[in-house]
């Protein structure tokens, strides 16, 4: 088995086709073929199945795949750091949910390294896209909430993405609305209460499923929902329509000002904050160090 073997199958896999892996490769259809064939028979395992349209990567095949993509993936870091004259740019990726003090979390994280050595990304977006980004390893860690009404569903997507969920901390469901609310005062808030005012949510796009949105309790019947594609959006219609939305309720008031609050829900239900990374993949030292810093915001028992 050798590196080339395992790029020229990796390389198969992501073009769907020998010919155009050939391509991209620059190497003939039949060099790639017998290379193939021979990884197939040393590991056997039959990689990938052939059909008129191209090639199938079987079940053993992305089990082989995965070990294969990290091996390479390990090789060019090495290759970057120790072969080439450049200066390496680590990089680290963070996808999320809209989330406050995951950005805040971030941040922190951030500044503890020299950002001269460093590249760094950060996307607040939809929850199929968050799994999506770490499934194709555009972000190292996604952070997202699971529940009892969602979690089978999460699960099923989270396996078939390759990708696995590790809790962070529970916390109690929160309406988080403007501090001049008519209702910011209340030690604890009842869905009855709320219901005169407009419930909140995050656009989930072609994914605009009741199990893919970001506020719990998301089947219940509102009377109105508005909905909005960001964070910013969002607050300001909390101000200028005393909307609400459900979530866990952390605040950060270092980014968000003393504007906003956290009213407890009046219920037993749940939710759990935690994030995911790809299955079998150990976290690099700054993704450890943020999920640290995320940790430092679960609510106090």
């Amino acid at each position: 088995m050798t590196l080339q073997q395992l790029l020229y199958a990796v390389t198969i896999a992501e073009k769907g086709s020998v010919n155009k892996a050939a391509n991209e490769l620059y190497v003939s259809q039949s060099t790639l073929s017998s290379a193939i064939h021979d990884l197939e028979k040393e590991t056997r395992t039959t990689i990938f199945t052939r059909t008129n349209r191209g090639v199938v990567v079987t079940a053993d095949g992305e089990v082989l795949l995965r070990y294969a993509k990290q091996i390479l993936d390990q090789y060019r870091l090495m290759e970057r750091k120790y072969l080439t004259t450049d200066k390496r740019k680590y990089q680290f990726s963070v996808s999320m949910q809209h989330y406050t003090f995951a950005v805040q979390a971030f941040m922190e994280t951030v500044k503890e390294y020299d950002s001269e050595d460093f590249e760094f990304a950060v996307f607040e977006t939809q929850t199929q896209t968050v799994i999506q980004n770490v499934k194709t390893l555009k972000s190292e860690i996604g952070v997202l909430y699971v529940n009892d009404f969602n979690r089978d569903v999460l699960n099923k997507l989270f396996y078939d993405s390759d990708v696995e969920f590790v809790p962070l901390f529970d916390c109690p469901i929160s309406a988080y609305l403007c501090r001049n609310h008519p209702l910011a005062n209340r030690e604890k808030i009842t869905l009855k209460e709320l219901a005169p005012y407009p419930c909140l949510s995050f656009e989930q796009g072609v994914g605009n499923s009741f199990y893919y949105a970001e506020e719990v309790m998301s089947s219940y019947p509102y009377r109105q929902i508005i909905k909005a594609s960001d964070r910013g959006t969002m607050l300001n219609l909390m101000v200028g329509l005393n909307g609400y939305t459900l979530c866990c309720g952390v605040i950060c008031e270092e980014l968000n000002g003393e504007l906003y609050r956290a009213v407890p829900l009046a219920t037993d239900e749940r939710m759990t904050i935690g994030y995911i990374k790809k299955k079998q993949a150990s976290l690099s030292a700054m993704a450890a160090d943020y999920v640290q810093a995320l940790k430092k915001f679960a609510p106090a028992k």
